[in-house]
C-alpha cells in the first residue's frame, strides 16, 4: 500500500510541478507584452491576466510542494542525499523567482512603464536554468 501511495503522490508531483512551471514560463513573457502596452484597455486586460495566471501557478505550487512533502515522508532518507539537498536549494531560489513574478504584477499594474524589456526578457529565461537543473538532479541522482 505504502509503495502505491508513493506512486500517486510522485506523479501528482510531477503534475503539478507541470502546472507551476506553465505559469513560470508564461507569466514573464506577459510582462513584457503589459511593459510594452501603449493603451490603457490593453494593460488592464494584461493586469487581469497576470492575476489569474499567478493564483494558478500558487496552486499549482503549494500542490507541487505539498506532495513534495508527502513523498519525503515517505522516504525520509532523501534528505541524506546531496543530490536532493541541492534541489531543494534549488526549489528555495524558485519560491524566490515566484515572489519576484508577484513584485512585477504589483509594479505593472500601479503602471510601471519601461521602454526597454530587455531585463525582462531576461528574467523570462530564468525558470528553463532552474527547471533544468531541478529534473537533472531528480533523475539523475549524481551525488
Amino acid at each position: 500500500m505504502q509503495y502505491s501511495a508513493y506512486l500517486w503522490f510522485k506523479a501528482l508531483h510531477v503534475a503539478f510541478m507541470v502546472t507551476w512551471f506553465a505559469g513560470l514560463f508564461y507569466l514573464p513573457r506577459l510582462f513584457i507584452y503589459h511593459a510594452e502596452a501603449d493603451d490603457e484597455l490593453g494593460r488592464s486586460r494584461f493586469t487581469i491576466m497576470e492575476r489569474r495566471l499567478f493564483a494558478i501557478m500558487t496552486l499549482g505550487a503549494v500542490l507541487t510542494f505539498i506532495f513534495g512533502l508527502l513523498l519525503l515522508g515517505l522516504n525520509s532518507g532523501l534528505m541524506g542525499q546531496l543530490w536532493f539537498q541541492i534541489k531543494v536549494l534549488f526549489l528555495f531560489g524558485l519560491g524566490i523567482f515566484h515572489f519576484h513574478c508577484w513584485l512585477w504584477i504589483e509594479q505593472l499594474k500601479n503602471g510601471y512603464a519601461t521602454q526597454d524589456t530587455r531585463s525582462l526578457r531576461w528574467f523570462n529565461e530564468i525558470p528553463v536554468v532552474f527547471l533544468l537543473v531541478i529534473v537533472a538532479l531528480a533523475f539523475l541522482k549524481p551525488f
